[in-house]
């Protein structure tokens, strides 16, 4: 033992003067992450991080140790220090930290989900299970946390509560049973541009520790498990009972975004590493790539972490982001990892502009202040006179001289839309209308605007525009009508929600599903007014947002009460159980549409459907996939063994006969053509195994819907199942003519495949793809 402590004191000092050294010669560090190979540690080390800092990094460099979903760690370093130890035959894969971005009530019962019967009453309404939020943090005292009439945490709970600034142990209770917060990539993103860390913090705006000085965190985490809270409203906006959709699991914290900085990828992988060991069950993660581009899985943290997770029996629920209705906009590709966007509800808060011959025109608005009363204001629209700045109502674009008692028309981008109303009101504007610009269409959001203001879609801003240059006298007021329920249609795709087709895998279909995204109203922080805006020093109990971040949480809630119900069933069961019950029509009863056109929606909007549990529950059959199975999905892809090891930690061994990408066990279909100008029709076969969870005898019969121009075959027609027998394959040949297939703008044709024993129907969507187009 002796020789032991000398021996590491003696490692120690040559890292510290190493350290002192590197400092003062090497000026550029930046944060690495560092897959290394764990079962090449020499025994000397007695644990991997003695091992990391005397052969890899000096100790005071190093940030992260990984050793739950992933095994290596992060450091910051010179370009220098990076490319030498990317040398060391036991590290698998180098990447630098990237920054992320956040994803950024009625809904349960939007959801199918009833008090007295079905999943709620059937999982106890989740009670058993430990949802995991990757996130902002979280503000505790809300009455969404409470854990009044909740029973002892779970014996397999192995986490902490994490004290910090303003928060401590007794802000955890049977609810909240844990928090974390995760900060040394954060702090070394600034220490890599010259900025000591003691100053990176700004603790006016926010807090060492897992209290949430964003509200994000909060709402997400509230809208996944939020208790029941009665009178709840966003300044009488929504008023009602809010509750998540899982409303007696527990909640375990994990601070890993910023308030000014974001997320970072090296902190994100050690919560992910926490939160699996800590015992959670289900992982929500509201955050993607904050450069619009999706790396490859071994290069993507997100990804990896979650299949560490997924592989563990942990379900992990993405968003889908929010840089919709463009094609291929989707994030968070990986198969292993569920991948949500998002939908409306049938409720809405609409304000009208009257214009000053009469005619109306409907936009949303979450204004709670003084109404206008029908006073009627002069119109301007600044973006007349050519400058874009002002056409964006941009800081210091506008004129007070010609703003000063009139409402503003304002285009959305570039800023945030309540920041523009701030502008607005800066230069003495009465009031905002934000119009859509042809991009976003006809999509709209709410917004807890500062001054009288509302939204309305591109038709009507372009209207507005030419009333002004029409008009005399343009004037114009606002309308504000509270709270409508029973909007149809509903629900429809966001116009913001990210769309497919998959830009990584185009045969694995994503967003997987949608769910509730649009105006949700859950907890949210004292840190900070509903706008989240410095200015805004109002105090709200709850908030009513937008985004895809919105969904996720959905989704997670619905996996805490799949698995409180069905404890035996893996996250790509559950996974499978919501997608093959989802629902692809509206409450009109007719195909759901996509926002931003009034068009039909397809799968590449919504994927599977919108999540529908009053079905879930009972899903008849599910498509299960292990972790063999994503194995041989990379091998397909034409990952090496050693590539695949830094996404799965263990070696691979691919198969002597190379898979195809499209035979993993999804419980969607996306065939693949190329264009040929010869020769005659081709055809694509799809192999798929479906596990009997219902009745033990049952006889389900296939029924296609194939797309247009498109023949599909199924073999067998017929799957039985007895006493003993769970699980049977089939097989489906999509057959098409590329020279004669007519596609719709993405360039796809869509139809499905259900599975009926006249009681359950299993529907898996089918997506025909032509590539390279002639």
């Amino acid at each position: 033992m002796a020789f032991y402590s000398i021996f590491f004191f003696f490692l120690f000092l040559c890292g510290f003067a190493s350290h002192v050294f590197t400092d003062s010669t090497e000026k550029t560090v930046k944060t690495f992450i560092f897959r290394v190979d764990s079962n090449t540690k020499p025994s000397i080390f007695p644990t991997h991080y003695h091992w990391y800092a005397s052969e890899f990094a000096d100790p005071l460099a190093i940030l992260h140790v990984y050793d739950t979903v992933f095994h290596g760690f992060s450091a910051s370093l010179s370009p220098e220090q990076v490319s030498s130890i990317s040398q060391h035959p036991s590290v698998l894969a180098v990447f630098e930290d990237r920054r992320r971005e956040l994803h950024t009530t009625r809904s349960p019962q939007f959801l199918g989900l009833r008090n007295q019967r079905g999943l709620w009453s059937d999982s106890d309404y989740g009670s058993d299970v430990i949802v995991g939020v990757f996130d902002t943090g979280i503000w505790p005292e809300r009455r969404s946390f409470s854990d009044k009439n909740l029973g002892p945490v779970p014996k397999r709970w192995k986490g902490t509560c994490e004290a910090g600034e303003k928060f401590s142990a007794i802000n955890c209770n049977r609810k909240l049973i844990g928090a974390r917060f995760f900060i040394k990539g954060h702090e070394a993103s600034g220490a890599s541009s010259g900025v000591p860390p003691i100053t990176l913090m700004n603790d006016t705006v926010e807090y060492r520790s897992p209290r949430d000085a964003d509200g994000h965190g909060t709402h997400t985490a509230s809208t996944a498990a939020g208790r029941y809270s009665f009178q709840a409203s966003m300044a009488g906006y929504a008023a009602g009972v809010a509750k998540g959709v899982a409303p007696k699991a527990r909640l375990a914290v994990y601070k890993v975004c910023w308030k000014e900085s974001g997320c970072f990828d090296s902190d994100i992988l050690a919560a992910f590493d926490s939160a699996v060991s800590d015992g959670v069950d289900v992982i929500s993660i509201s955050i993607g790539g904050g450069d619009g581009v999706s790396s490859p899985y071994y290069l993507d943290p997100i990804a990896i972490g979650a299949y560490g997770a997924v592989s563990r029996g942990v379900f992990v629920s993405s968003s889908a982001g929010n840089e919709g209705p463009s094609a291929m906009t989707v994030t968070n590709l990986a198969p292993w990892l569920t991948t949500v966007g998002a939908g409306t509800i049938d409720r809405s808060f609409p304000a009208v502009v009257i214009l000053g011959d009469g005619r109306k025109l409907s936009g949303v608005s979450l204004y709670a202040g003084a109404p206008l009363n029908g006073k009627m204001y002069p119109l301007i629209y600044p973006g007349k006179s050519g400058v874009f700045s002002a056409s964006l109502c941009m800081e210091n674009s506008l004129d007070p001289n010609i703003v000063r008692g009139k409402i503003v028309i304002c285009e959305r981008g570039n800023s945030p839309r309540v920041a523009k109303g701030l502008v607005v009101k800066k230069a003495g504007g009465v009031g905002m209308i934000l119009a859509n610009g042809a991009y976003n269409g006809e999509g709209l959001v709410g917004d807890a605007h500062l001054l009288p203001a509302c939204a309305v879609g591109a038709d009507a801003g372009n209207l507005l525009k030419k009333y002004i240059s029409s008009a005399s006298n343009p004037t114009v007021t606002i309308d504000f009508r509270g709270t409508q329920l029973g909007i149809k249609p509903a629900p429809v795709v966001a116009s913001f929600s990210g769309r497919g087709p998959n830009g990584m895998n185009p045969e694995i279909l994503k967003p997987d599903l949608i769910a509730p995204g649009v105006n949700i109203l859950a907890a949210w922080t004292d840190a900070v007014g509903p706008t989240g805006l410095d200015s805004d020093t109002r105090k709200t109990e709850f908030n009513i947002l937008s985004g895809t971040s919105m969904a996720c949480p959905h989704v997670s809630g619905a996996a805490a009460l799949l698995k409180s119900a069905h404890p035996d069933w893996s996250p790509a069961a559950i996974r499978s159980a919501m997608m093959t019950t989802a629902s692809v029509i509206d409450n009109r009863a007719r195909p759901m549409t996509e926002e931003s056109t009034g068009k039909p929606a397809t799968a590449y909007d919504f994927g599977a459907g919108h999540l529908n549990l009053e079905r879930a529950m009972d899903p008849g059959l599910v498509f299960d996939i292990t972790n063999d199975d994503y194995v041989n999905f990379l091998c397909a892809i034409d990952y090496s063994p050693k590539v695949i090891q830094v996404v799965t930690r263990i070696p691979a061994k691919c198969p002597a006969r190379k898979p195809a990408p499209e035979n993993l066990n999804y419980p969607s279909i996306a065939a693949l053509f190329a264009a040929t100008s010869k020769g005659g029709p081709s055809s694509k076969t799809f192999v798929r195994t479906v596990t009997n969870v219902g009745p033990k005898r049952s006889v389900y019969v296939a029924r296609v819907e194939a797309p247009k121009g498109v023949t599909v075959t199924v073999k067998p027609a017929t799957l039985a199942f007895a006493d003993g027998v769970t699980k049977r394959s089939f097989v489906v040949t999509v057959t098409a003519d590329t020279r004669f297939l007519v596609l719709d703008d993405s360039g796809a044709v869509f139809g499905s495949l259900s599975w009926s024993d006249g009681t359950h129907v299993v529907r898996s969507p089918i997506v025909v793809t032509q590539l390279n187009p002639l």
